[in-house]
């Protein structure tokens, strides 16, 4: 198992010109980095289903992505505690759409096969939208995904609204949930009431996503 390196760096970087293929994520437009107040790249990425699946495919609705690692402590914390699946069934039971994305290389913590993934949900009982394999690391480089897990809010025309940690308590403690203020939920309840939103971009805590590095 690859050593845990924590991490709560979120860094402004961009992968452009990715290859087109069939069994690996896809850049679609690599024209801006994420960051709030700027449209969110678009990309394409196979699920845990083998079905294509592109953030195009949502225009129009409020869309969260969720960067996660299983063997990560950070993100053992809020699902253990039931704290991610409970946003995931809040948010979609809302319409919103909620995209759990794997950006870990093959041979490293946190990739996950198919039928791994889909066994992670079942043990979890996660309630994402989909679930998305990026072993290539297009998704999370397009995204700055540094640390797991990394959240992101896009808006229903499709601009970054957030962008960072889920919440104020960068710790490992299960117990923290409870008392952490939540960036995530903050900013879908702003969406949804059509304020603007108050934090738009905090510094992820968490693993560092194992990117391919050859």
């Amino acid at each position: 198992m690859a050593k845990l390196i924590p991490t709560i760096a979120v860094t402004a970087a961009l992968v452009a010109g990715a290859a087109l293929s069939n069994d690996r994520a896809t850049a679609i437009d690599a024209s801006a980095a994420a960051k709030p107040g700027a449209p969110a790249p678009a990309f394409t990425a196979l699920d845990i289903g083998g079905r294509t699946i592109s953030l195009g495919d949502y225009v129009g609705k409020i869309v969260i992505l969720e960067w996660t690692n299983d063997g990560c402590p950070f993100v053992g914390k809020h699902y253990n505690s039931g704290n991610m699946q409970a946003l995931q069934r809040r948010y979609t039971g809302e319409g919103d759409v909620w995209l759990t994305i794997a950006s870990s290389a093959p041979g490293e913590q946190g990739y996950v096969t198919p039928d791994q993934a889909r066994a992670d949900v079942a043990r979890w009982r996660a309630a994402p939208t989909d679930y998305l394999l990026d072993p290539e690391g297009t998704v999370g480089h397009l995204y700055a995904a540094r640390a797991t897990p990394q959240m992101v809010v896009i808006d229903p025309h499709g601009v970054v609204a957030y962008i960072g940690a889920i919440d104020d308590k960068p710790s490992v403690d299960v117990a923290d949930v409870k008392t952490a203020k939540n960036y995530v939920a903050t900013a879908l309840d702003e969406l949804a009431s059509g304020k603007p939103v108050t934090v738009s971009s905090t510094r992820a805590y968490g693993c560092s996503v194992k990117y391919k590095t050859s």
